[in-house]
């Protein structure tokens, strides 16, 4: 199966998934799903198509309509080889053909609007994992993927294209950076959901209940909707 139903803190996204390629090229050092597949992060980084993934998508397709499905979870749905593959734009015209909404969550920037008539079609929601606003942070956790400003332009393109867009603040590796981020792109962005630093020691030294409680600050000041994620809320809590 290609569509499924997550788990865990993936499930705080979206009740529906759907992961178009194996690996991805972005090479975030603090990606989870190398570990999650039994990968090395050299294998991870040599992305591919997933096995007959169209054929499979349109085979799923018909038992979701009216559905929403994210793309994607432990990939890219825009990372480079899609120019080649377009596995993901071949999956937003079978979801439009069978009324499933899609729920794009990239960090390819730019690279991603190229399909932004095809979104605004099938009605996708547009989002953006969003971590720094300096350009050397973000080379360096984040080495392929688009930089900072280059997310932020494709989340305005998105926005008055007529999408609804929404921000993925997790990993939280800088939290002045995060909370500069809400500062920089609220006039665009309609939901932010709000998570921490997992799987990293370095994350045990944020005061992540300062970080929780300036976020949400700003977010209501802002006039936002937001969703704190549980393994940030359990600081806020008491």
């Amino acid at each position: 199966m290609i569509i499924y139903k997550p788990t865990g803190k993936a499930r705080e996204y979206c009740e529906l998934a759907a992961n178009l390629y194996s690996g991805c090229n972005h090479g975030c050092i603090y990606c989870y799903a190398p570990l999650f597949l039994y990968k090395t992060r050299e294998q991870f980084l040599r992305s591919s198509p997933r096995t007959q993934v169209i054929a499979q998508i349109a085979r799923e397709a018909p038992l979701y309509a009216g559905k929403e499905i994210l793309l994607c979870f432990t990939c890219d749905p825009y990372q480079s080889i899609e120019i080649e593959h377009k596995i993901t734009r071949q999956t937003l015209e079978i979801f439009t053909r069978h009324n499933i909404r899609a729920r794009i969550l990239t960090k390819a920037g730019m690279g991603s609007v190229i399909d932004v008539a095809l979104m605004k079609e099938n009605r996708a929601i547009y989002g953006a994992t969003l971590t720094f606003v300096d350009d050397v942070d973000s080379r360096y956790y984040e080495p392929y993927a688009a930089l900072p400003w280059s997310r932020f332009e494709a989340l305005k393109i998105a926005k008055e294209a007529g999408l609804e867009t929404w921000v993925s603040l997790e990993p939280v590796i800088s939290p002045e950076q995060s909370i500069e981020i809400i500062h920089l792109t609220h006039e665009y962005v309609d939901v932010y959901k709000v998570g921490k630093w997992n799987h990293d020691k370095k994350a045990e030294d944020i005061n992540w209940r300062d970080f929780g409680i300036r976020a949400k600050e700003v977010l209501q000041q802002y006039g936002k909707n937001y969703y704190i994620k549980r393994d940030l809320a359990v600081f806020l809590n008491g």
